[in-house]
């Protein structure tokens, strides 16, 4: 197929010197050239501005580059990123992250061939040796996306789905300026209950850079939870007055549930105790939600019952060993 749309990349840059070069490398390695590469320097204070600027030089692309004056986030960086679009499509690629050779043609294809507004793929675990395939669900109308969202079988992370431009600049979806964490979630949400016809492509694409596994558990601030909360909100006062309003049943419970569950993949008690206080209206739907492992719904009803100790065998059996054995 003679595709001749252009395909507008979004790179979100902040002191990214010392792993620039893996995605730069990636992009430049793309089969499909009709790409407008748009990079928003957030203020960096390292030599990133002078990496973007040779491979602006050197890519042959359509590279724009855009600095902030000061550091304001990559919620911000993104919308500056969607206001410089030209392209018919939008993807995203975080600045320390790769991308398969084929990942722009595939995907494009398909859109085309079946007109699709969304395409979405699977991708890899990386770490500093090895990497491992992780698994996307298919899924073939905007609903079932938003539903295994929901459920926490599948992610949403922007640079797993090739986007219509038009969505965005229709909708006027964009993101909440400083509130960084759960902004995937939020647009990817947003974006799937505008789409008409989505589709999904059985190829791993994107290789995520998982520098260890201890970085497998999270410890999140007060302010993390307070950015998080505030994109959850934003998803369910957005899908009670979209189309989907009369489906949406258990899943704003069981969203919230998989929003705060990080929170238990670690061995520390103020982190459960988070647990419970986070979206606590939800915390009696641990064992409702079908879709999710047994073993993952028995931890969170440990959680419930304040059986922490069985909370932190769990976690010295998994990260221990499944982790550190898989993963290493």
């Amino acid at each position: 197929m003679d595709k001749k749309e252009l395909v507008s990349i979004i790179v979100p840059v902040y002191n990214a010197e010392k792993t620039l070069y893996i995605c730069l490398d990636s992009l430049r390695d793309q089969t499909y050239k009709n790409l407008q590469i748009i990079f928003v320097n957030d203020s960096s204070t390292d030599n990133s501005l002078n990496v973007l600027n040779q491979f602006k030089e050197d890519s042959g692309y359509q590279v724009d580059i855009i600095s902030h004056e000061r550091n304001r986030g990559v919620a911000a960086a993104r919308n500056t990123g969607l206001n410089a679009v030209r392209g018919e499509f939008i993807y995203f690629v975080d600045a320390d992250d790769a991308i398969d050779k084929n990942t722009i043609e595939e995907s494009l294809d398909l859109a085309i061939k079946s007109n699709l507004d969304i395409v979405g793929f699977s991708w890899y675990l990386t770490f500093e040796k090895n990497e491992r395939k992780m698994h996307q669900p298919s899924f073939s109308s905007p609903f079932g996306a938003i539903e295994n969202m929901m459920q926490g079988t599948m992610r949403w992370n922007l640079w797993l789905f090739l986007f219509k431009t038009s969505l965005f600049k229709e909708n006027d979806i964009k993101f909440i300026e400083g509130k960084n964490m759960g902004e995937d979630l939020m647009v990817a949400i947003k974006l799937f209950s505008k789409a008409e016809r989505v589709g999904y492509l059985d190829r791993h694409f994107y290789h995520y850079g998982q520098s260890n596994t201890s970085s497998l558990t999270k410890t999140y601030s007060d302010s993390h939870i307070e950015q998080v909360t505030a994109n959850v909100m934003e998803v369910e006062k957005y899908l009670k007055s979209s189309v989907f309003s009369n489906k949406i049943g258990n899943l704003i419970d069981y969203l919230k549930l998989n929003i705060k569950l990080p929170l238990l993949i670690s061995e520390k008690k103020s982190q459960y105790n988070k647990w419970l206080n986070w979206f606590p209206e939800s915390n009696s739907y641990v064992m409702e939600n079908k879709a999710l492992p047994i073993r993952t719904r028995l931890l969170q009803l440990a959680a419930v019952k304040k059986q922490f100790w069985l909370v932190k065998l769990y976690n010295k059996v998994v990260l221990r060993l499944v982790y550190g054995v898989l993963y290493k």
